[in-house]
């Protein structure tokens, strides 16, 4: 395919999966509008029974790409995020503190910071990511506990 009809089709994409892309393909956005982003995956997980994961850090931000390469190179955390998540990338810098979106919730301890949202919009935890780490890297099975627990039940899942 070339580039012109993939940007085309891209184009196409209805602006909530566009906004919602995966955590790891993601880059914390000053310009995004961070409300905006957040409410276009809530719409998308209450459609798709999943949850919403907030990921909040910036492009400064040492152990914010630390956990991008973890991601990457984890398969079965890649699979737990795109089953159960729609992953959404909040920045935090000086250039935008996104204190809109921000102040609803518990302040972070530190960067990055997850925050998990139900299908409505609900904040459901607030989980500083230092928990998550293993030395200079992130423990793959805290992850995943991390990830398994808050992910909405079958029962809850069209």
């Amino acid at each position: 395919m070339d580039r012109r009809r993939l940007l085309g089709l891209l184009a196409a994409l209805p602006i909530a999966q566009a906004v919602a892309a995966p955590l790891q393909a993601g880059r914390f956005d000053p310009e995004r509008d961070a409300v905006a982003d957040v409410e276009a995956a809530v719409a998308r997980a209450r459609a798709e029974g999943k949850s919403v994961l907030v990921d909040v850090g910036g492009e400064w931000c040492a152990w914010c790409h630390i956990l991008d390469r973890f991601i990457e190179s984890r398969p079965e955390v890649q699979r737990t995020l795109q089953d159960h998540y729609i992953v959404v990338k909040v920045n935090w810098s000086p250039q935008n503190r996104n204190e809109k979106l921000l102040s609803r919730w518990p302040p972070p301890g530190g960067y990055p910071h997850f925050y998990v949202l139900d299908g409505e919009g609900r904040l459901l935890v607030s989980q500083a990511t230092g928990e998550l780490e293993a030395g200079r890297d992130y423990d793959e099975r805290k992850m995943l506990a991390f990830l398994r627990r808050h992910a909405p039940s079958r029962a809850n899942r069209s």
